[in-house]
């Protein structure tokens, strides 16, 4: 039986390849990743991601498909990277709702301290916000949630005229902090609501309806965005004790 890992056992860099292998799977809808792909996505060079890969393989964590060259998470490896984007999450709830941090800061300092706090605080933290299953940003904690969670639609396959709620922004939308600041300004975070105004393939954009106004994306990062067409369950969207 695999050893199991605890996210503070894993270095700093471990935990990023391990998060950035997890959003790249799910990035590539069965597609496949590769060691040269991860190092695209965290700046590294191929060398680089090459070698701490190999260490990930020897630890169990991760493996390689039946080419000998895809990458992809062990069961272990997946427990260690749910592990990890947990604390990340219940750090960001603190920041985004206790904190009063906008989304892009509160990732970056959820990246700084998810590996720094012990089980006892990771504990007593996930009691006091009220157990989410979500990150503030939408996307389930861990593999057992998101087999639970409806998939939603892309936003950016949403016909002129459709009403739809904001499902989740994905972890891969998550990556990019200036998209972040747009969503977050404009109120578009899960559980609201929106109506489909224009979109355009010629023009590679979307314009909506939402809680603060109009809002303009180009389709690329719309379709980083899940929605659910016409109204949602409100239970589906997380809310802070207290907040």
């Amino acid at each position: 039986m695999p050893r199991r890992h605890h996210p503070r056992d894993l270095s700093a860099a471990a935990q990023e390849y391990l998060l950035a292998l997890r959003v790249t799977a799910g990035a590539a809808d069965g597609g496949r990743v590769s060691a040269a792909g991860i190092a695209r996505h965290l700046g590294v060079t191929t060398q680089a991601a090459s070698e701490m890969f190999r260490r990930l393989v020897a630890d169990g964590l991760v493996d390689h498909g039946p080419d000998g060259r895809d990458l992809r998470l062990t069961t272990a490896g997946r427990a260690a990277a749910d592990g990890i984007f947990r604390r990340h999450a219940l750090i960001e709830w603190l920041l985004t709702s206790v904190v009063g941090l906008g989304w892009a800061e509160s990732d970056e300092e959820a990246m700084r301290l998810q590996g720094a706090i012990s089980p006892r605080v990771e504990a007593r933290l996930d009691e006091m916000l009220g157990h989410p299953e979500i990150c503030p940003h939408g996307n389930p904690i861990d593999a057992a949630t998101a087999k639970r969670r409806p998939a939603g639609t892309r936003l950016s396959e949403m016909d002129a005229g459709r009403r739809a709620t904001i499902l989740r922004i994905t972890e891969e939308a998550e990556e990019d902090a200036g998209l972040l600041s747009y969503l977050e300004a404009r109120g578009l975070r899960p559980g609201a609501p929106i109506t489909i105004l224009a979109r355009s393939e010629s023009l590679d954009s979307l314009t909506l309806d939402g809680p603060i106004g109009r809002a303009t994306l180009g389709l690329r990062p719309a379709a980083l965005i899940r929605v659910l067409p016409g109204e949602a369950d409100p239970a589906l969207f997380h809310t802070v004790p207290g907040s």
